[in-house]
């Protein structure tokens, strides 16, 4: 079993706008680290079509780009607002330790200047087979659901974790552990979607 990863947030602005630029300027930079974590396997990258609306673009085995019910801003290119990834890691220790370390944590001590502060979930967590590909639909349905339900096993964030037995962890243990890891496979089909 692997994790997968969703985020999601919306920003004050739309792209281009100077407001948000910074977050765009180092979201490249974010996810080549990503990339190149411990543990890191794919993320969500379209197929075709980078010029265009997320919306609109091909993500080839992640289907059809989806966004949760909570997002009601723009979606062509001049008014898109919402920043979100897709990704699949090795297991939850790997995960947790690329979103709290390096470029990625000192993007999330900014995050109020360029997002709406969320009355939803920002990420979602859940165990997905070896051999699967998330899609952005699922992503979507995991965010409601978390939102609606609170964590499960189906479904969780990092203050209620669960391993893929279905058990709550504690994510501290996760979160000091440094695994030494193997040479990890990556799919040349990686995936995010912030606006790439």
């Amino acid at each position: 079993m692997r994790i997968a990863f969703v985020t999601f947030a919306v920003l004050k602005q739309p792209y281009g706008n100077p407001e948000v630029q910074e977050f765009d300027d180092r979201t490249p930079d974010v996810f080549l680290e990503a990339e190149g974590s411990p543990g890191f396997i794919a993320r969500a990258v379209e197929v075709s079509g980078s010029e265009l609306s997320n919306f609109v673009r091909d993500w080839g085995k992640w289907g059809k780009f989806a966004v949760p019910r909570f997002y009601t801003w723009g979606r062509e290119t001049h008014t898109d607002q919402r920043a979100s990834t897709l990704s699949i890691w090795e297991d939850l220790g790997s995960v947790l330790r690329f979103v709290y370390a390096g470029l990625h944590l000192e993007a999330l001590k900014k995050r109020s200047e360029w997002f709406q502060k969320p009355q939803w979930p920002t990420y979602a967590i859940w165990w997905i087979p070896d051999d699967y590909i998330p899609t952005w639909r699922e992503a979507a349905e995991k965010l409601e659901k978390l939102h609606d339900q609170g964590a499960s096993p189906e479904v969780f964030d990092f203050k209620t974790c669960f391993d893929a037995n279905g058990n709550r962890v504690d994510p501290s243990a996760y979160k000091l552990k440094h695994e030494s890891h193997g040479a990890h496979s990556k799919e040349s089909v990686m995936t995010a979607t912030k606006r790439t």
